[in-house]
């Protein structure tokens, strides 16, 4: 009896791993989170037990300790259970929180690598989050915070002189500017937004971090703020025309 902790990705089913779809196909149960598209999970057998776990921002959802139970639950009496994150599960996605009550119960756990949105959304919107003589690093940081955690340095983060790469951050995209810009971040440092990023529908806004936020941002999306982010691709190239996206630039 064994849990499967797998990623898929950033939403498009391509960009899915062979093993992810081979244990999607072995399972006898799968838990998925509110993201996971029906193209992930026509990969499993009509016999399957189905579970939705996903939480919907605003609205009352099921608890962390709850999807632990149902995972050591189902991974207690049935062969090959499979939990479907998007992304990477250890990604901003308590994909460890899951793991550990799963080897606490006695099961074998399996961790399955995704694509995280963090990369492929800057991709996808033709950024490279490094750059030989623009950025020499990135990080990778969330604008949703649990209260116990220590608050993030954003004065730091506008100091460091790396690509900053913000997730989950579509309703406090005003807020990050403000906390970036207050830092000492320049107003006419580069910026972008990636929405549905890799999906047939992403769109992706670029504009100056003061422009940041001031129209409401759709989720989910990925904010990218850095010298790296002044570089959107030029219409009519090759990289444009692979990718359909909706791409508006201020």
């Amino acid at each position: 009896m064994s849990v499967s902790i797998i990623g898929v990705g950033p939403g498009d089913v391509e960009l899915m791993t062979l093993k992810a779809a081979r244990l999607l196909r072995e399972a006898d149960a799968a838990v998925y989170d509110r993201l996971i598209g029906d193209e992930v999970l026509n990969y499993l057998s009509p016999l399957a037990e189905r579970y939705d776990v996903g939480k919907t921002p605003g609205r009352p959802g099921p608890r962390q300790d709850e999807i632990n139970d149902l995972l050591v639950d189902l991974g207690s009496r049935l062969d090959n259970v499979v939990r479907v994150k998007g992304g990477d599960p250890y990604v901003f996605g308590r994909g460890i929180e899951e793991v550990r009550a799963c080897e606490a119960a006695g099961l074998t756990v399996d961790i399955v690598p995704g694509i995280t949105s963090a990369l492929a959304g800057p991709l996808a919107a033709g950024i490279s989050v490094t750059e030989r003589g623009v950025s020499s690093g990135f990080c990778v940081v969330t604008a949703q915070q649990d209260a116990g955690s220590d608050p993030l340095d954003w004065a730091a983060l506008a100091r460091a002189g790396l690509t900053i790469v913000v997730m989950m951050g579509a309703r406090r995209a005003a807020h990050i500017r403000d906390l970036l810009i207050g830092g000492g971040l320049p107003p006419t440092t580069p910026a972008a937004i990636a929405t549905d990023a890799t999906h047939p529908n992403q769109t992706t806004w670029y504009g100056p971090l003061d422009q940041l936020g001031r129209r409401p941002v759709s989720a989910p999306a990925v904010l990218i703020i850095g010298e790296a982010a002044g570089r959107p691709p030029q219409p009519n190239r090759s990289r444009d025309r692979l990718r359909p996206n909706a791409t508006a630039r201020t």
